[in-house]
C-alpha cells in the first residue's frame, strides 16, 4: 500500500507491510460540511441513521459510526462510518480519484446496540464497531492507503476480535447489502468518497490469501455467500485446507 516499499512478499506475489506509528496525537478537525452531505447520502440510498456512535475526542480524524436499523425488507443493522474520508489517503500515483473512503459492514438484527448499556461494553458486542474504527483511522495513522481486497490481522500473529469467535482479520471488499449507488458520493467539486464494505476473516482464510492471493480468496467468499454481514460463527471457507484440500 502507497508508493513505500513493501516489508516483504506472500507465497502469491502479493506485497506485504507492517505499519508502525511514528507520528504524535493531533486533535482532529473534521469537516461539517463533508459529513452533511455523507449522512444524506446514507439516508437517500441506506436509511435514516436510528443513532450515532460519536468519538468524545478523536486521533487525526474524527470517526462517527452511523448506525441504520434494522427493516423487515433489510433485517440487519448496517454500520457506517463518517469523517475517515476527511482527509486524503496516501494513495499510490494516479489514484487520487480513490483518496477518500468511508467503510461500512453489517450486524445481525439481534446484536446489543446500545453503547449506554452493559451489554455494549462487553468487548463481544463491541468488536464489529471497534474494527471500523481501527480500520478507518489506519491510513492516517501510517500514512498509507485502503483498497479493494486489502486485508489486515488483528496483531501480529493475529489474535481473535473477541473471545467468543475465532475470525481474526478482516478483508476491504464491494459491499454486498446496499444499493450500487451507494458507493460513491461527490461532497464537493474534487472530492469524490467512496464506500468499501469490511469482512471479517478466519486465520485460514487471511492465510489462503497470503498463499493463493486476494483474488482467489475474494473469488470463494463470494461462492460460499459471506458478505459484511458479520457472524461470529460463520463458516470457514478455508476449512478444508486441513484436509489437504488446497
Amino acid at each position: 500500500m502507497s508508493d513505500r516499499a513493501p516489508d516483504g512478499m506472500s507465497e502469491a506475489g502479493g506485497p506485504i507491510y507492517r505499519h508502525v506509528r511514528s507520528k504524535p496525537f493531533e486533535p482532529a478537525i473534521g469537516d461539517a460540511d463533508s459529513m452533511k452531505v455523507i449522512e444524506e447520502h446514507i439516508t437517500k440510498h441506506v436509511g435514516n441513521p436510528a443513532t450515532v456512535f460519536h468519538e468524545i475526542m478523536s486521533d487525526l480524524v474524527h470517526v462517527d459510526v452511523h448506525v441504520v436499523a434494522p427493516t423487515p425488507s433489510k433485517n440487519y443493522y448496517t454500520l457506517v462510518t463518517t469523517g475517515m474520508s476527511d482527509r486524503p489517503m496516501n494513495v499510490p500515483k494516479g489514484m487520487e480519484n480513490v483518496a477518500h473512503l468511508e467503510l461500512l459492514l453489517s450486524l445481525p438484527p439481534t446484536w446489543p446496540m446500545d453503547e449506554k448499556m452493559a451489554p455494549f461494553k462487553d468487548e463481544r458486542n463491541y468488536w464489529p464497531i471497534r474494527l471500523l474504527k481501527i480500520l478507518a483511522r489506519l491510513p492516517h495513522e501510517y500514512d498509507t492507503w485502503l483498497g479493494l481486497q486489502h486485508t489486515m490481522p488483528n496483531g501480529d500473529p493475529a489474535a481473535p476480535w473477541a473471545e467468543n469467535t475465532r475470525l481474526s482479520g478482516a478483508m476491504i471488499t464491494i459491499p454486498r447489502l446496499v444499493p450500487g449507488a451507494f458507493a460513491t458520493v461527490e461532497v464537493r467539486p474534487g472530492k469524490k468518497v467512496w464506500f468499501l464494505a469490511v469482512t471479517p476473516l478466519y486465520p485460514e482464510e487471511m492465510e489462503f490469501k497470503l498463499r493463493k492471493g486476494a483474488e482467489a480468496l475474494d473469488a470463494l467468499l463470494r461462492k460460499e455467500g459471506v458478505t459484511e454481514l458479520v457472524d461470529p460463527q460463520r463458516k470457514n471457507v478455508c476449512r478444508k485446507k486441513f484436509l489437504g484440500l488446497f
